[in-house]
């Protein structure tokens, strides 16, 4: 069953890594944590090199952000909040999600940009505010370029370490890799059932 998965990543090489970590960035639920895995399990096995691997993966990740920038940006709050009302099911964020994520930006500064490329639940998030905010395009795309860069290295590291240990036991990394994939999609359905949009305190 590894074999299986991890020749499927494998045939879809840098250019496949870096499609799945532009799409992750866009709509749940795949993580970069499982993509940049197997990636750092082939890094492992000699089938991929660590380079190449984190450049494509960081380019995904920067472009998947960028376009929750752009639409920010482009958008503003004014013609943004009725798509976020239509589709906010689909992607388990409601307008106020929106309005916290603004506030955070504004207090906190443009640096958590960089900082939160660290953080599991607000990575992406942090990306449209900082459109609406009309943060400098160059400045946005450094921070999340560096940010990405460093977390990315972290999971390929990471990944390629646990590939020794893991590979004794016949079977288990595929395992674990099937039960995280099933793991993270059924928290997606069940956070589009369970979903119900929040209202402003001002409503």
């Amino acid at each position: 069953m590894d074999e299986l998965i991890l020749d499927i990543v494998e045939r879809g090489g840098y250019l496949g890594i870096a499609l799945l970590m532009a799409l992750e960035n866009i709509f749940p639920p795949i993580p970069s944590e499982l993509i940049m895995g197997l990636g750092g399990v082939l890094v492992a096995r000699g089938a991929m090199d660590f380079w190449p691997l984190l450049l494509v993966g960081t380019l995904g990740t920067t472009v998947g952000n960028y376009v929750w920038f752009w639409i920010g940006n482009r958008y503003g709050y004014e013609r943004l909040e009725p798509l976020v009302e239509r589709w906010g099911r689909w992607l388990t964020l409601d307008w106020e999600h929106v309005e916290q994520a603004s506030r955070f930006f504004q207090r906190y500064g443009q640096w958590l940009v960089f900082a939160l490329r660290f953080s599991p639940f607000l990575r992406t998030m942090i990306s449209l505010p900082a459109g609406l905010m009309h943060m400098s395009v160059w400045r946005f795309l450094i921070f999340t370029f560096l940010g990405s860069a460093i977390w990315n290295t972290l999971l390929i590291l990471g990944a390629a370490w646990l590939a020794r240990y893991i590979e004794q036991y016949e079977g288990l990394m595929g395992w674990i890799i099937v039960g995280s994939i099933v793991l993270f999609v059924i928290g997606y359905i069940w956070r589009v059932i369970t979903w119900s949009p929040r209202r402003s305190p001002g409503e």
